[in-house]
């Protein structure tokens, strides 16, 4: 199956932004990135819900965007999060962010303020026309307070370079829709969603467990990919207990930050108001990660 955005198909990882006494480590960050294009990752996400954007500042926002882009050197796709409550600000950013050499936007849709159908469709349809890159459009009501329907999604794809759903409604009928709909690229943003959706031709996903096991993801996708289900289901079920230990013990990213400082790989440090798991989560997600074979 060919979709408008092939070139975003596969593994996307949604980086976490590594703080060291408060401030954004961009060491760290830029090794983050060298780790993903060894594993063969075909994109990474900065600033998203992952990589804490509601706690950065516009500055450090548009700073790790940057970092990003000059650290991947064109041998990984970046798309960076630009979106925001007020379109204005959405606008900034996204041409911000093209500027600068991202290859796509990851725009979350409006939130708090939960604008209309309509509103949403003029809020993507603002940012598509002020840059020539692809936006992905994402939908995730469970942070925003409010879905974009299908319907409202479909009509996004008739502008040519909003090409892609970061989906994370966890609404099968939802993303089946799209996908009868449009030929826009679906990207699953759940981990444990991923095969689901891509038996219905979802063409990857946005990862949060590619922080740390981007191969793995990467061998599930290419399984199901080259028509080997039976392996592709054997990489579904050996990572989903990690995804519902792990990501379901706390607010993303604040286990994937955890389990990056177990393994070695980053500080753990968040930012207020996220805090850190409790001495007793730490040590169910180190169980965790040794019974899934990390340590």
């Amino acid at each position: 199956m060919t979709t408008r955005a092939e070139e975003f198909a596969g593994l996307s990882v949604a980086l976490t932004t590594p703080f060291r006494n408060g401030e954004v480590d961009y060491e760290t960050l830029q090794a983050q990135v060298e780790f993903q294009v060894e594993a063969g990752t075909t994109c990474v996400c900065p600033v998203g819900t992952t990589g804490e954007c509601p706690t950065l500042s516009h500055e450090e926002h548009e700073r790790v965007i940057q970092a990003v882009v000059e650290a991947a050197a064109g041998r990984i796709k970046v798309m960076p999060g630009t979106g925001s409550n007020s379109t204005q600000e959405a606008l900034r950013l996204t041409r911000w962010a093209a500027a600068k050499g991202a290859d796509a936007a990851l725009v979350v849709a409006p939130y708090y303020n939960k604008p209309t159908q309509e509103g949403f469709l003029a809020h993507f349809q603002t940012l598509a026309d002020a840059v020539d890159i692809p936006i992905c459009v994402y939908n995730i009501p469970g942070r925003t307070g409010k879905n974009i329907e299908p319907d409202t999604i479909l009509r996004m794809a008739e502008r040519p370079n909003i090409s892609l759903v970061k989906e994370a409604t966890g609404s099968m009928d939802q993303a089946s829709q799209i996908l009868a709909g449009s030929d826009i690229t679906l990207l699953s943003g759940d981990d444990s969603l991923t095969l689901p959706l891509m038996s219905m031709g979802g063409r990857g996903v946005i990862s949060v467990v590619g922080n740390i096991f981007p191969k793995d993801m990467i061998a599930l996708i290419s399984a199901f990919e080259s028509g080997d289900i039976a392996e592709a289901r054997r990489w579904h079920h050996k990572l989903f207990p990690l995804c519902r230990d792990m990501l379901g013990m706390s607010t993303n990213p604040i286990p994937i930050k955890a389990a990056m400082k177990i393994l070695g790989r980053d500080t753990g440090e968040l930012r207020m108001p996220m805090t850190p798991l409790s001495p007793q989560q730490e040590e169910n997600l180190r169980a965790t990660l040794v019974k899934y074979g990390a340590l």
